[in-house]
């Protein structure tokens, strides 16, 4: 990946942040999202959308993404939260969180996807900007690997859903975890309701 999308955007003289989120799909845990500002023109080998590389590399990427980023920032939105300001909400909270959490400001941001709102600073969105824009495929890498491992934490402390397998996605597995055993308190009870009912209300 290189910058030659980002010239498209943006003069080199401005100090941007680009911000991705993981996990707006899945039935439980945390919406996580992070904030980047790297250095014009750096190239790290194999940066791409989080979602088309292993999680190996991405582990690798994670490291040298901090190590060699100008700033960076990661934060989340709880399952209530999600529950009580819906997933855009929630997703647009943790942006925004992971934003304030730069200890450099940037003069501009940068967001994959075609939404964003509540930010008090210039924003430009890019559809498969993950793919796109370096910053924001680092932005993604930490966010997608900053929740994978907090579903580890989650399988340790409830191991009967899964949670290291699916990663709290719907998948088969967890959809008859969860009519079975019910939820969680990492679960969104408002991403439930197809599944069992009045039962995710409780």
């Amino acid at each position: 990946m290189n910058w030659d999308y980002y010239d498209t955007l943006l003069s080199s003289d401005i100090v941007s942040a680009g911000i991705d989120e993981a996990g707006r799909g899945p039935l439980a845990g945390p919406v996580v999202a992070a904030a980047v500002i790297l250095p014009y023109g750096l190239e790290i080998e194999g940066l791409n959308d989080s979602k088309k590389i292993s999680e190996k590399k991405r582990e690798k990427l994670f490291d040298i993404i901090k190590e060699k980023a100008i700033a960076y920032s990661i934060a989340s939105a709880s399952p209530e939260e999600i529950d009580t300001y819906n997933i855009l909400g929630a997703t647009m909270l943790a942006m925004k969180r992971a934003e304030e959490g730069l200890c450099v400001r940037p003069e501009h941001l940068v967001i994959d996807g075609n939404r964003a709102k509540g930010f008090d600073l210039p924003v430009t969105t890019v559809i498969k900007g993950d793919a796109l824009v370096p910053s924001i495929s680092a932005a993604s890498i930490l966010a997608k690997v900053t929740r994978d491992r907090y579903c580890l934490e989650m399988d340790e402390k409830y191991p009967e859903y899964g949670f290291a397998v699916h990663k709290g996605y719907p998948t088969k597995m967890h959809r008859e975890a969860v009519v079975r055993l019910g939820p969680c308190p990492e679960h969104r009870r408002s991403f439930l309701k197809k599944i069992i009912g009045d039962e995710a209300s409780v």
